[in-house]
């Protein structure tokens, strides 16, 4: 029997699941973020992180985040979530988790971003 690996779109609905299993009182704050899911992050992103390989990231968030923003400002682009495909699917095969819950945390860690938390506030807030 022939397994492929879950296509961009397996992976987007994993998403969507579970941003629609986020609290209401947050999920409230999530309704202008649009979320892209791609192969890989994009040649300036992984320069502009200084990563050693594309494979170094398995989501990002892009945009101002909520406790920076203010009544004036303009939102020039939309707030946006990006999971990466290949590197999730490597993470998954490496942790054995299942893969509904490794979208599950990229996508509610990038969100934590859209907050305004840190990676360390997102680390502390896990570990509680």
């Amino acid at each position: 029997m022939t397994q492929f690996a879950p296509s961009l779109d397996t992976i987007a609905r994993l998403a969507e699941t579970a941003l629609a299993e986020i609290p209401a009182e947050l999920r409230q704050y999530t309704r202008d973020l649009v979320l892209k899911v791609e192969d890989f992050p994009d040649d300036a992103v992984v320069e502009e992180m200084e990563l050693e390989s594309p494979f170094d990231l398995l989501g990002l968030y892009q945009g101002v985040a909520m406790p920076l923003q203010s009544v004036s400002y303009a939102h020039p682009e939309p707030h946006r979530v990006f999971l990466y495909r290949r590197p999730i699917l490597d993470y998954w095969c490496e942790t054995g988790e299942a893969l509904d819950d490794v979208v599950r945390h990229v996508l509610i860690h990038e969100i934590g971003h859209h907050f305004g938390f840190s990676d360390e506030d997102m680390e502390r807030i896990e570990g509680e």
